[in-house]
């Protein structure tokens, strides 16, 4: 979870309870080193069937012992959240929403959404039957970088979209050093997806159903390997994903072979490009004129951070962003399901206008 400096609350407006299910993705402590005083949130209960990591995590951090449950529903009974912040494998994401839906608590959780289409679809299910929003968190929804692309295009300074290429990866889990309960699901297709074509492919993918305000591709088209058989003899650790729509295409390239992290996206219309240079700056140019570098701008409030958003969302009513929202997140999980059956079988995967 990328963490930033939290948006300033106005004097005697209440922060957001929220607590945390589960503990085995990595991204919780970016979470408890960088926000567990975040004057936006206030933390009342930490949900981890595995006492053993619950303790590891309570010492670690300084979290009162009596704010750790075993279960999701004894933390949402008596810890009354108002929203939970999910860092399960990706395959419990369903559990986690259906559950909360029933109660009414509202969910934000890393990405991405689900393992499969049929998750997402039940997860969307579950949202409307309960009221609940549910929120998907993705590191580069809060680059400037991206906003400043997303402008361009949608000011008409690039003309029409035709082709966007986005790059993700780093190295690979183990050769980063995540933790072991991290890797111990990372490498599980059935809990993680896939290997690189999920934990990566999804950024790619919600990039571009947020550039295509939500239009599903027409078809996709994937290919993956195992550069590294003996690190990740369960999942892929090297994708290819091709998106078409009827007057643009999209390569996403998801990998756990990079010679070091990588996030960035190039964005070509008919009239200029633009290319994503880090979490704040692009190079831009347009129809006859030279490049040009410039920094993007600082992105408004709610909306230029995870825990600062989901606040908003749920304590005053600001519409969900198009890169976090459910509905983008659908049509995100419908595009990895269809890269992994692509890969499998060997032929471009057709998607209906409306799954």
């Amino acid at each position: 979870m990328l963490l930033t400096a939290p948006t300033a609350l106005a004097q005697g407006s209440p922060a957001l309870r929220v607590g945390i299910v589960g503990l085995v993705h990595g991204h919780v402590a970016g979470f408890l080193e960088h926000s567990l005083h975040n004057p936006e949130i206030e933390l009342v209960g930490v949900a981890e069937p595995d006492a053993a990591l619950a303790s590891a995590y309570a010492q670690r951090y300084g979290l009162d012992h009596a704010i750790l449950f075993p279960s999701l529903e004894e933390m949402l009974q008596k810890a009354r959240p108002q929203a939970v912040l999910a860092y399960t494998n990706t395959f419990d994401h369903r559990r986690v929403v259906e559950i909360c839906a029933r109660h009414g608590v509202h969910v934000m959780m890393e990405k991405p959404l689900a393992v499969s289409s049929d998750d997402a679809h039940a997860m969307e299910k579950a949202a409307q039957q309960g009221k609940i929003h549910v929120l998907v968190n993705y590191e580069t929804s809060w680059y400037r970088s991206n906003h400043a692309a997303y402008d361009l295009l949608h000011e008409g300074a690039l003309g029409e979209i035709r082709r966007v290429v986005v790059h993700d990866g780093h190295q690979g889990p183990k050769e980063i050093g995540v933790p072991p309960e991290f890797m111990g699901w990372l490498g599980d297709p059935r809990l993680n997806g896939g290997g690189a074509l999920y934990d990566f492919g999804c950024y790619g993918a919600d990039l571009m159903t947020w550039l295509m305000d939500g239009k599903r591709p027409l078809t996709v088209t994937a290919v993956t390997q195992h550069i590294k058989p003996d690190e990740y003899p369960h999942v892929d650790d090297e994708a290819t994903i091709i998106l078409t729509y009827p007057k643009a295409q999209a390569i996403l390239q998801p990998s756990w072979n990079w010679p070091f992290d990588r996030k960035d996206m190039e964005l070509y219309g008919s009239t200029g490009y633009v290319l994503t240079v880090g979490h704040d700056d692009v190079r831009v140019r347009l129809k006859g004129k030279d490049e040009e570098r410039t920094a993007g701008k600082p992105v408004a409030p709610p909306y230029d951070n995870s825990l600062s958003l989901l606040r908003a969302v749920v304590l005053d009513g600001a519409k969900p962003d198009g890169l976090s929202s459910l509905e983008a997140n659908v049509v995100v999980s419908e595009i990895l399901d269809a890269a992994r059956r692509s890969a499998a079988s060997g032929k471009t995967i057709v998607l209906s206008a409306q799954q």
